[in-house]
């Protein structure tokens, strides 16, 4: 089973090697901080809605990667998400904030 939570780098070499073609970046933020900063490609759910939508809109088999602003959010919904049969749900530790600080700084920081 993966861990619950993956770094900015592994995300990076995950996306930039194809290796897996059919990972999905959750976006949990709310709408104005995605607007702000976020990584391209990535879905936008805000966290209140994704116990309405989750199950309509996202593949439980799915290799899942929860993206918030710090990591605290997308822990809670990865937590949410393997308790619902998501298995390979997995949080980006350190959230867009360190993905813009580590790997893309075009990304801004807000």
């Amino acid at each position: 089973m993966l861990n619950y939570e993956i770094s900015a780098h592994e995300l990076k070499e995950l996306l930039s090697e194809g290796r897996e073609p059919g990972c999905v970046l959750l976006d949990v933020r709310e709408v104005w901080e995605h607007e702000e900063a976020r990584i391209e490609g990535s879905i936008l759910i805000p966290m209140g809605e994704i116990p309405a939508r989750v199950h309509q809109e996202l593949d439980p088999e799915a290799h899942i990667i929860a993206i918030c602003h710090h990591g605290v959010r997308s822990m809670s919904v990865t937590a949410w998400l393997r308790e619902q049969g998501f298995e390979r749900a997995q949080s980006l530790r350190g959230g867009i904030d360190a993905w813009s600080a580590e790997v893309d700084a075009s990304v801004p920081r807000y």
